[in-house]
């Protein structure tokens, strides 16, 4: 019974451990980077306030093709004069499935207008989701506080 020699053998075995390491190098990053996706976050928020400030408000996630409307309310602390109306758009991140984006969010956010101005938040919740918002304002108010937001999926 003829053998191939041993040095034939070895070299075949690193051939295969080499294109399993690749193909697992290659595979198990791109899977990762589709279980997250972002979404594209649209919301109008009411809000009011001196000192301590409340607000409440509806939006839509565009969420891997489909549309999930939502509603979010919630209070904040620090610097809050005024009452607002805000139309704020931007990315919601780290998403691995929709009910990621449902939860209590904290919040750091500046703000103001005179008739007519912007705002913008950063807000962040337990699952590891952050959204980054920002757009158009109404009304009379000055804002630098943190929040606390609560959004639930409709």
């Amino acid at each position: 019974m003829w053998r191939p020699p041993r040095r034939r053998r070895a070299n075949e075995s690193s051939a295969i451990r080499i294109a399993v390491i690749t193909f697992f190098a290659v595979v198990l990053p791109a899977t990762s980077g589709l279980a997250q996706a972002s979404g594209y976050v649209r919301v109008k928020i009411l809000k009011a306030g001196v000192i301590v400030g409340a607000g409440g408000g509806s939006g839509v996630l565009t969420y891997r093709g489909r549309d999930y409307p939502f509603r979010m309310s919630g209070l904040s602390m620090g610097l809050t004069a005024g009452a607002s109306v805000s139309r704020l758009e931007g990315r919601a991140s780290g998403i691995r499935q929709v009910s990621d984006f449902a939860g209590t969010y904290s919040a750091v956010g500046a703000g103001g207008a005179f008739v007519g101005g912007l705002g913008g938040v950063h807000l962040g919740n337990e699952k590891g989701v952050t959204i980054a918002l920002q757009g158009p304002k109404a009304g009379m108010e000055f804002a630098a506080n943190l929040s606390g937001i609560r959004i639930s999926l409709r």
